[in-house]
């Protein structure tokens, strides 16, 4: 029986400030994948999936879906008696999505409502988003749905303000000097620890008035000028992005990273900002040079996400 393969994810910008309204630009990541698979003789590994998948199950049950996206949730439930399990190798805890890839799986398998990346409204587009939020929260508490849309449709989205989610035109230059990429900060993060973090940042006004009139209008300069290949101007408001962030998002960051996330900025090399949530997990990273990147922060693991 042949399932469905699902990516990870990366979101390049948003992190938090979706929360907020502000927009957000991801990208599948075909580096990692997984896939729903059956098998008679579960291994240590694999069992402890299907009993995820059956706390999973017991948590769909007690939630609604409109009455076009329902799932079928006997057929899921007779298959995690028969051995079902998410076989992924998407790290858990990394920001790259790996509950995403499983909810997008699971929903890909058990709905009767299918769509085309090619063909999808909006309208389709933003009742997806929603119901992946929904069904994600099981994961991480609150939800925006997002990691899950990324991963079911496996194109790069541009998530608006008021929950609006266009498809995403990035052209991929292979032979660029430039590059994004991520970091390995060798701990994984947790993401429901660092939003409690960061909702009790926001009851601090002076917080919240930075996170609007700074973090939010460096997250949309960034997005636009990204877009249109403008990247002069992307580096210029990157570099306020990530200032912004070693300053504010402190908590968030791993501590042995505090020190080349701010020789980045003083070299003026490269750029760290948060991976997801962080606390953990990946670390990503924008330059306009990687070759010298690379012998700068040449002790860390790191992996190439795009190229320009």
């Amino acid at each position: 029986m042949k399932n469905s393969l699902f990516y990870a994810k990366i979101l390049l910008f948003g992190e938090y400030g979706i929360i907020e309204n502000s927009r957000g630009l991801t990208l599948p990541y075909n580096a990692y994948k997984g896939t729903l698979q059956f098998s008679s003789s579960l291994s240590e590994s694999q069992l402890k999936s299907n009993k995820s998948l059956y706390n999973f199950l017991i948590y769909l049950k007690k939630i609604e879906l409109p009455s076009r996206f329902k799932l079928n949730l006997k057929s899921l439930e007779k298959d995690i008696e028969n051995g079902m399990f998410f076989d992924s190798n998407i790290p858990q805890g990394y920001g790259v999505g790996s509950s995403g890839a499983l909810v997008a799986a699971i929903f890909d398998k058990y709905s009767g409502h299918k769509v085309s990346p090619d063909t999808i409204s909006k309208n389709d587009l933003k009742d997806l988003k929603i119901i992946f939020g929904k069904m994600e929260s099981f994961f991480h508490g609150k939800s925006s749905g997002i990691d899950p849309l990324i991963c079911y449709m496996n194109i790069p989205l541009l998530i608006q303000p008021d929950a609006e989610v266009d498809k995403a035109k990035i052209s991929e230059n292979n032979e660029g000097k430039g590059a994004v990429f991520l970091i390995n900060s060798g701990i994984p993060g947790e993401t429901e620890p660092m939003v409690k973090i960061f909702f009790e940042k926001l009851k601090n006004d002076g917080f919240r008035k930075t996170l609007k009139e700074e973090f939010i209008k460096y997250n949309n300069e960034c997005i636009d000028s990204f877009l249109n290949k403008d990247m002069k101007s992307f580096f210029k408001s990157l570099k306020h992005l990530s200032s912004w962030a070693l300053n504010n998002f402190t908590p968030m960051i791993p501590s042995d990273f505090l020190k080349i996330w701010e020789k980045g900025i003083s070299s003026n090399t490269y750029y760290l900002k948060l991976c997801g949530s962080g606390g953990g997990g990946y670390i990503l990273g924008f330059t306009e040079d990687y070759e010298t990147t690379q012998e700068l922060l040449k002790d860390y693991n790191k992996e190439i996400v795009y190229r320009f």
